[in-house]
């Protein structure tokens, strides 16, 4: 398997299979968040200066779609918008303590579904699969130190 192509196609299968874990891991949820909601709760958790245009940008949306999406997760209690205290024109989003539980759930829920797939692999092939990972997002410009990734 030397052909870059033959490679990409091989990477594109198994995050394929990697997907699949998590979306059965996400599909276990309760209550039932879409996915594009669940998006819009990553996003303001990563970014505790989330506003409604910086969402609409990382989700690649007009504004008033992003709106929408805020409005059905603030209907359920898993967002709130606030004034923004530098700027009281800007709404801040902000995660509830249910957002934050759900998410927390979301994440256990997906690394005990990896951790089932990892155990059926033998200690070595695991430690390339790191040592891959590792390679790959230094490639892609990511983090390779990643400290989920050092922890493997």
């Amino acid at each position: 398997m030397d052909r870059v192509t033959d490679v990409a196609a091989s990477v594109e299968s198994t995050a394929d299979a990697l997907v699949s874990v998590l979306d059965t891991a996400g599909q276990a949820q309760n209550p039932s968040v879409p996915p594009a909601q669940l998006r819009v709760l990553a996003i303001v958790a990563g970014n505790s200066h989330t506003n409604m245009s910086r969402l609409a940008e990382a989700l690649e949306v007009v504004p008033s779609s992003a709106s929408r999406l805020c409005d059905r997760l603030e209907a359920t209690g898993l967002l709130r918008r606030v004034p923004d205290p530098r700027d009281r024109r800007e709404v801040r989003l902000l995660l509830t303590s249910s957002a934050r539980r759900l998410l927390d759930e979301l994440r256990e829920r997906r690394r005990q579904a990896l951790a089932e797939v990892l155990e059926r692999m033998a200690p070595v092939d695991r430690e390339e699969l790191v040592r891959s990972l590792r390679a790959f997002a230094a490639a892609a410009g990511g983090e390779a130190e990643d400290q989920s990734l050092r922890t493997a």
